[in-house]
């Protein structure tokens, strides 16, 4: 975690080359690179990834995110990972594995621009924690829940 966290100023980043293979935490990766434009982590390897916990908090600038390849079979904690991501209008997480995930608390929290989501294929039945998932998310208009398990 924590790799890249509170570089501000951080208008560039190129990590299309990182072999994330047996990286196990990814929490607060990203936190606060709020004047990076864009983001390719389309190669990432978060097969074995545990902690997501606020990987792109903050990145208040970015525009879209290309997740559709990301292996989320082994996270656990999701928290606030798109928290403040406030220049998103959509995100494709169709292809996201929550079945071991316990935190979504957070996970949308002031993502004040995204129009629709889409998280029918979301297993959230192990999840404990889902408290303002989606605050302050002004301009959300929908929502496709699928089968959410909020028992």
């Amino acid at each position: 975690g924590r790799m890249f966290s509170d570089c501000y100023a951080l208008a560039e980043l190129n990590v299309s080359s990182f072999d994330t293979s047996n990286v196990t935490d990814m929490g607060t990766m990203f936190l606060c690179c709020e004047v990076l434009k864009s983001l390719d982590v389309s190669n990432f390897d978060t097969s074995k990834v545990k902690d997501m916990g606020s990987m792109f908090s903050g990145c208040e600038t970015i525009k879209s995110l290309d997740l559709r390849r990301f292996d989320t079979s082994s996270a656990e904690t999701m928290c606030n990972m798109f928290a403040y991501c406030e220049s998103l209008t959509n995100l494709d997480l169709r292809s996201f594995d929550t079945s071991k995930v316990k935190d979504m608390s957070f996970m949308f929290d002031c993502c004040n621009k995204l129009e629709s989501i889409d998280l029918s294929s979301f297993d959230t039945g192990n999840v404990t924690d889902m408290s303002s998932m989606f605050a302050l998310c002004s301009s959300l208009e929908s929502i496709d829940f699928g089968d959410f398990d909020t028992s």
